[in-house]
């Protein structure tokens, strides 16, 4: 709800009204930084603890219009997904995350309490993570850019793609094809009930952090990937750094769920399911013989060859999304 402050005489105050500075501490206001930042917003950089003498990084990008809508997606939405796509990159490489810094460019005429929704969704989803928000920066654009960078406490080895053996088992956590669905539903200009829960995945991503930090022992993960742009495309790049090939079970993936959805868009849940990316759900391989610990599920097995295979056969159409790739 806006605050009698936040309305001015000509409409919703905005980020060109209160300023740069103002605006910086309105987002920080009230936030407390977790374990792993030693020193958050207020001096020239944060200090991020490095437990183990050094620690994961990634970054990722959002562009309005590119990878969210403003008309399907409400600010706490677009917040939360931009911190869980770059999370799920750090758990990925079996990494706790630890701390967050956010880039933000916006338009002038953007409602200040439109920027509240962005940063408590991104909080929201750095608490679910296990971390916080430790700075980071903000600028006039002519369209909402949002760029997030995670840093992870590794915990000892860095699980890499390139480690999978033939025999592997290859084995998921998470939904797949859930935001794919989302999407179609969304595009097809349909919100309705019957569509909710796939809307909802596409508009905030799940990752099951736990499913892979909350393991005993990951030793027995010989290679890991987060599902960002689908679940062959991803495979695709296990098998491509390891020198090896991937074939998966179509009917291990397959979600019954879906299928209700697909035959009222008049689409194919198993596409969406193999295809579909921005489920960061998470995709590895562990060690043959290797008891599948709850909370992953048995998709497919690791062979001699190059490339992916679905049912022994290599899947004939593309195998996810490409950045550069289909039309703008």
């Amino acid at each position: 709800m806006e605050k009698e402050s936040d309305i001015t005489e000509s409409g919703p105050r905005t980020v060109r009204d209160l300023g740069e500075f103002a605006l910086i501490e309105r987002m920080n206001a009230g936030r407390s930084s977790g374990g792993g930042v030693e020193l958050g917003p207020g001096d020239d950089a944060a200090v991020v603890a490095a437990p183990a003498g050094r620690y994961v990084v990634s970054t990722d990008m959002l562009v309005q219009d590119r990878h969210f809508r403003l008309d399907w997606s409400r600010p706490e939405e677009i917040g939360a997904k931009a911190i869980a796509q770059n999370a799920a990159d750090v758990v990925a490489m079996g990494a706790a995350p630890s701390a967050f810094v956010v880039a933000l460019g916006c338009p002038a005429e953007t409602p200040v309490t439109f920027v509240d929704g962005l940063v408590d969704g991104m909080w929201a989803e750095a608490r679910r993570a296990g971390a916080s928000i430790a700075g980071g920066d903000v600028v006039r654009s002519p369209q909402l850019v949002i760029s997030v960078t995670a840093f992870g406490d590794p915990r000892g080895r860095a699980v890499l793609r390139s480690g999978a053996r033939d025999g592997d088992i290859v084995a998921v956590a998470g939904r797949l094809g859930w935001s794919a669905a989302g999407l179609a539903a969304l595009s097809a200009g349909d919100d309705a009930e019957p569509f909710a829960d796939v809307i909802a995945a596409h508009r905030v991503p799940r990752p099951p952090y736990s499913a892979v930090l909350g393991l005993p022992d990951a030793t027995a993960i010989t290679a890991m990937t987060d599902v960002s742009d689908g679940l062959l495309a991803d495979l695709s790049h296990i098998a491509e750094s390891s020198g090896v090939a991937v074939d998966i079970d179509s009917a291990a993936v397959a979600d019954p769920a879906l299928s209700p959805v697909a035959a009222a868009l008049h689409a194919d849940p198993l596409g969406w399911v193999l295809t579909g990316g921005e489920d960061h759900a998470f995709a590895a391989t562990f060690a043959a013989g290797t008891a599948i610990p709850p909370g992953w599920r048995t998709i497919g097995r690791v062979c001699t060859g190059t490339g992916v295979f679905v049912d022994g056969a290599r899947w004939p159409g593309p195998l996810g999304w490409e950045s550069f790739g289909g039309d703008e």
